[in-house]
């Protein structure tokens, strides 16, 4: 059979079972029983990307599978019969939604099924900063798993993310890869119909941060094709069903990698059968371009193990987390004092002969990180001492949790065994310290201290002090103490118009870049993502509007924004990418505003979940009444400031609402001299109905409730 053959041979086999499946799921449930996936808003997403409809019920199934059938058309074409591949995916993603009708079809399968719209949203930075620099689809059972395992940890180690179906899942587990979410390994099923879940994420990341309109097929497969990094990797024999499949992610921008002879087409369809030349390959077909820093330690290093997480049963060492002191420092230096690749250990080792016997070995750690260059600066400091939670979390079999003096670092059993200790920990920041921050770091040094005498003398003496002298000028920063905001376009790689406009008392609404990482992403990258903005006179101080600021943003947005007022939530707010952590709205009942973040998956009192609220803030558009951004920026005292600012929040989900609570009630005491303010914000655990939300706020005397209207 030919390519076309193959492909028309599948699309309409699929066609077939599609069209069976529906009829009898409407015979069993009814047209009016509801069909859909759990947690996201966007129906059945390939469908609502591919035709803007909303498919809600079985009975709005049938019309769906007219359109599937209609893109087959059987002419010995190869665009027609990548259409065709595209109809195998709205028939996988329907076969897929009426497994769930019945409840998780997952539940007892060692894939996940369906990816919610959170997770999405929470890999939007990594992939934008290239931290993943593109996605890996691995289908079917390889003749050589040990090779299958070689090739998913080379993708695991450049940190790809990798999506797997089929029974290489349990080859590959058999072969000791480590699998889930904080791996950046992610097993989706066994049936081939589970490989629609990697196409729902690449079409809803184009609904999420691409802000593209649905029904607009071609605007989707062009997005994917210049914006989604991703590539499929074939094993074994492939049947028609699989050609089909491996049409649509053709047609989506996809390169198809198989490792049995196919007839190849030019960059799309390629044979590659020896593994060795898989990850090569691959690669190249899709442009992905690794950097890979080489460091020597007997583990693996590479940002896919940042999610790791070591329990107390692998657990082998522990430094913090109150059983111990455990501090980090980065501190500035002259070049002349700092020994370039000095890696000192001062005290004992994780292998020290006094722990024998020990079910845990504890100790207390200081790590100091001198830095030098003829570009350093002191602010920079902070920005890269921060970066130890990142680098340390990326080794295999490590852990870090917290940071300055209440920092907390385990190490696996499995690491130890295979050699790693602390200096190692030393290792891979220099490594890394040099390589990330290479235009500011000329030198650099690394101590560790695990005698307690010289940690606690060394935090009095040295790193508390330090750590004032940082609180003080970070308290002085505001934005009227400096004559430069930062533009913040890393996001722009998926959300083409958005720009985050980062200031001192603002930081971007994806809460990883304040105003001072900006101000060193400038001095790393001078035609990077940071770019200064000189403020000038502002045009209203209150509201936040500067001309300056409207000039370079029409600019970075190439004219899709004109105009933005970055302390207002009604007039011309700040655009939103996608990778907020929170989303603020307006409940015009309660004359304030609700914020719902990220992780709180339930109805708000404005009657929509985050994902929903987040269908109608993200993709770089400006939804007056809505706003996305981070969490520092909730105690902010420039938060909504043009509306009458902190006091307009009425309700926040109660974790939210615990993690701010400190800093919120801190700048609402500063601004209007409210006690306690948090303990008048409605949360969950108290109401989620507009008519008990007011309630409570009448009960507390909320002040949103005498200011002037909101609206």
């Amino acid at each position: 059979m030919s390519l076309t053959e193959l492909i028309y041979a599948g699309s309409n086999a699929v066609a077939g079972l599609t069209e069976g499946a529906v009829k009898d799921a409407i015979e069993k449930h009814g047209e009016g029983h509801v069909v859909g996936f759990p947690d996201t808003a966007y129906f059945l997403p390939v469908i609502y990307a591919a035709t803007g409809v909303k498919i809600k019920k079985l009975g709005d199934l049938p019309a769906a599978v007219a359109i599937l059938k209609s893109l087959i058309t059987n002419k010995d074409d190869l665009g027609d019969a990548l259409n065709a591949g595209l109809a195998t995916a709205v028939g996988a993603e329907i076969i897929e939604a009426l497994r769930y009708v019945e409840g998780d079809p997952y539940a007892d399968d060692s894939g996940i099924g369906f990816v919610p719209d959170p997770v999405i949203r929470s890999l939007g930075v990594p992939l934008v900063t290239g931290d993943i620099p593109g996605i890996a689809v691995l289908l079917g059972e390889s003749a050589d798993p040990a090779s299958l395992a070689a090739i998913v940890k080379d993708y695991q180690e450049k940190g790809l993310l990798t999506f797997m179906v089929g029974n290489i899942i349990e080859q590959a587990q058999a072969s000791g890869v480590k699998m889930g979410l904080d791996y950046r390994v992610i097993p989706l099923g066994h049936e081939v119909t589970s490989v629609i879940h990697v196409v729902s994420v690449a079409i809803r990341a184009a609904l999420i941060f691409g802000a593209v309109e649905p029904g607009k097929l071609g605007d989707f497969l062009t997005y994917t094709k210049e914006r989604v990094p991703a590539f499929i990797n074939t094993f074994g024999p492939l049947d028609e069903v699989v050609v089909s499949v491996g049409a649509g992610a053709i047609a989506l921008g996809f390169p198809v990698i198989a490792d049995t002879v196919v007839p190849e087409v030019a960059g799309a369809l390629m044979t590659q059968a020896d593994h060795a030349k898989t990850v090569e390959t691959s690669l190249e077909a899709r442009s992905i371009k690794i950097k890979v820093t080489k460091i020597d330690v007997p583990v693996s290093v590479a940002s896919a193990f940042e999610g790791e997480r070591v329990r107390k049963d692998t657990m082998f060492a522990e430094f913090g987390g109150n059983k111990t002191k455990c501090w980090e420092l980065v501190k500035e230096a002259d070049l002349a004092d700092v020994e370039d690749h000095k890696i000192t250990l001062i005290g004992p080792d994780m292998d020290d002969a006094m722990f024998a016997g020990a079910d845990v070995v504890r100790l207390p750690l200081g790590i100091f990180v001198e830095v030098a260059g003829k570009a350093m600066q002191k602010d920079f400091e902070s920005v890269l001492e921060r970066r130890i939670h990142y680098f340390t979390n990326y080794i295999d079999g490590a852990m870090h949790v917290g940071q300055r003096n209440i920092a907390w670092i385990r190490i696996t059993k499995e690491a130890y065994e295979k050699g790693f200790r602390l200096k190692h920990i030393g290792e891979v920041l220099y490594a890394k310290m040099r390589a990330d921050f290479n235009n500011v770091v000329d030198k650099c040094q690394v101590t560790l201290y695990t005698n307690l005498e010289d940690v606690e003398r060394l935090e009095t003496e040295m790193v508390k002090p330090i750590y004032n002298q940082r609180d003080e000028r970070l308290d002085a920063l505001t934005d009227e103490s400096v004559d430069t905001f930062y533009t913040c376009t890393l996001c722009q790689s998926f959300a083409p118009s958005h720009v985050c406009v980062v200031t001192p008392e603002r930081l971007g609404l994806c809460g990883a870049v304040s105003w001072l990482d900006s101000k060193a992403t400038k001095e790393l990258d001078p035609a990077g993502p940071s770019q200064p903005i000189l403020k000038g006179e502002a045009i209203d101080a209150c509201a936040g509007i500067w001309q300056s600021v409207n000039e370079t943003v029409a600019a970075a947005s190439q004219g899709a924004v004109e105009k933005v007022t970055l302390y207002s939530i009604l007039e011309d707010p700040m655009t939103s990418c996608g990778c907020f952590e929170c989303i603020c709205g307006i409940m015009p009942e309660a004359n304030g505003v609700v914020i719902v973040n990220r992780e709180f998956g339930a109805i708000s009192p404005v009657g929509m979940t985050f994902g929903e609220l987040a269908s109608m803030t993200g993709g770089g558009v400006q939804t007056p009444g809505f706003m996305g951004h981070g969490r520092h920026f909730i105690g902010s005292k420039k938060f909504m400031s043009a509306e009458g600012g902190l006091t307009r929040i009425v309700w926040m989900p109660k974790e939210l609402k615990d993690d701010v609570g400190e800093r919120l009630n801190k700048a609402v005491f500063e601004m209007t001299g409210i006690e306690n303010f948090v303990d008048m914000v409605c949360d969950e655990t108290i109401a989620t109905e507009s008519e008990a939300v007011l309630a409570y706020l009448e009960a507390q005397g909320h002040p949103a409730l005498a200011m002037d209207p909101i609206m």
